[in-house]
């Protein structure tokens, strides 16, 4: 028998530029002192788990070094305002529990292997804050990143100089004034893509609901036969750059696109195509509006290439070999390029989008496989640094179709789900709360947020409310 470890961080801080108090209940009442800092480990019993290594792909090392933060906010009860106590050791229990079907999650990263995790039950990091304020004035009128990141357990962009102090799952619930509770999660992208990260809160959700009948049938699977490991820290260090050059200036913001404001975009789409008419997905039409708006924004001749990067899910492609919650970065990305042209049509982007992405058929995926290797030879190359200044990269994550709205502890399903990752030439699309449209966070400097603001064909399809990146 062995002892899950469930860390209870309990925090205390001020959110003073929005006139909010985190005050976080410890043992003794309410700490305000701010900054200051608790720390209560409790620890739950289970069964025991393997004591082993859990290897990482070739695409888990592919994967930006940066936790995966998603955010859960729900409506107010009476049953969770007065009923607390009860809420939050129930949370941490089925938390304990669905950790023994995850518990890679729970593991360790090996401080000699970034991309080992040692399944050594070390557990994960669970914080709770109260906040006092109302969760519609703090976020859902007026989503700002800078608060929604303060309802996350940790930044997620979070560097540390020794792999294994990094925690590999942290959970932060927010207990509103009113009622409402917001669960931030944060898991590193080492072990996990947005696909895994929604499994896994699906799955705690119906822990917590007293589901019996939860599907975890293949969430651990060995992969790395089909995409085997392979030295790529050449190729770590150049995203690591990357994505720290990027964040000088960098705003993140929000654009909502309703379900028919995207239908009137995919329609004008069709129009548009003479030769093969097709209809494009939500995702493929909105992806191609925001990629033709950021070409728009560079002078005319001065990058004559733009790449638009979309991973996509293989659990789906490959379904034959590969259990549909394996955990892992179970994706490829495929790319579409573009030269820079006066009158780019959004029919030409999009049906470059939907080229790029039908290619991942499972048999491409083997063979691209094979030549990973010789991608991570030449990522530090003087020819691959030469041609990367002559490209506009632009990555787009979608998060569409992705079970969160599904996600119902026992007190309903979620009211709104956002993210709070900023990164600079990013753009992470998630489904509104009926399912039809799309909310799309987009990472810019600041002067070409300020474009984008402005550009009319977005003001077209897409709605927000002025915010600080």
């Amino acid at each position: 028998m062995t002892h899950w470890f469930l860390y209870i961080v309990l925090i205390s801080m001020k959110l003073n530029q929005y006139n909010l108090d985190l005050a976080i209940k410890s043992e003794n009442g309410y700490d305000q002192s701010p900054n200051h800092l608790h720390r209560n480990h409790q620890t739950f019993p289970f069964d025991l788990t393997p004591p082993k290594n859990f290897q990482s792909l070739s695409f888990d090392q592919l994967a930006p070094p940066v936790y995966v933060p998603i955010l859960l906010f729900y409506s107010p009860t009476d049953d969770l305002k007065n009923h607390r106590k009860r809420w939050s050791d129930h949370l941490k229990k089925s938390l304990s529990k669905t950790l023994a079907h995850f518990y890679p999650f729970a593991g360790q990263i090996r401080k000699d292997d970034a991309f080992t995790i040692d399944c050594n039950d070390r557990g994960a990091t669970y914080v709770e804050a109260q906040i006092e304020a109302d969760m519609s004035d703090v976020v859902l009128n007026e989503p700002e990143i800078n608060v929604l990141q303060r309802l996350l357990p940790c930044d997620p962009l979070e560097k540390f100089a020794d792999p294994s102090s990094r925690v590999i799952l942290a959970v932060q619930v927010n207990y509103f004034a009113c009622g409402g509770v917001a669960i931030g999660v944060c898991i590193s992208h080492v072990i996990a893509d947005a696909s895994a990260a929604a499994s896994f809160i699906k799955s705690w959700a119906k822990t917590a609901s007293g589901v019996n009948d939860i599907d975890v049938n293949g969430v651990i699977y060995d992969c790395t036969s089909l995409f085997p490991p392979q030295d790529s820290t050449e190729l770590q260090q150049l995203m690591e750059n990357k994505i720290k050059m990027g964040q000088a200036n960098c705003v993140m913001k929000r654009f909502l696109f309703d379900g028919s404001k995207i239908a009137a975009l995919r329609n004008k789409i069709s129009m548009e195509q003479k030769e093969c008419f097709y209809r494009p997905t939500r995702v493929e039409a909105v992806s191609a509006l925001i990629w033709g708006a950021s070409m728009a924004m560079e002078k005319t001749g001065n990058i004559p290439m733009h790449v638009a990067v979309f991973p996509v899910n293989l659990r789906k492609i490959m379904n034959a070999v590969l259990p549909e919650l394996c955990i892992g970065n179970i994706y490829q990305a495929t790319m579409a390029t573009s030269m820079m042209e006066k009158n780019v049509k959004h029919s030409s982007l999009a049906g470059k989008i939907h080229e790029s992405i039908k290619r991942m058929k499972e048999e491409y995926v083997r063979k691209r496989g094979e030549y990973l290797n010789m991608m991570i030879r030449k990522s530090n190359t003087d020819e691959q640094k030469n041609g990367l200044e002559a490209v506009v990269s632009f990555a787009f994550s979608s998060w569409c179709r992705f079970p969160f709205y599904e996600t119902d502890f026992g007190w309903g399903k979620p009211i709104w789900v956002g993210t709070a990752l900023r990164m600079n030439k990013l753009v992470i699309l998630l489904d509104t709360s009926d399912g039809q449209g799309i909310e799309a966070w987009i990472g810019l400097t600041e002067e070409e947020m300020k474009k984008l603001e402005q550009d009319p064909e977005i003001l077209a399809y897409a709605s927000f409310r002025p915010s600080k990146g």
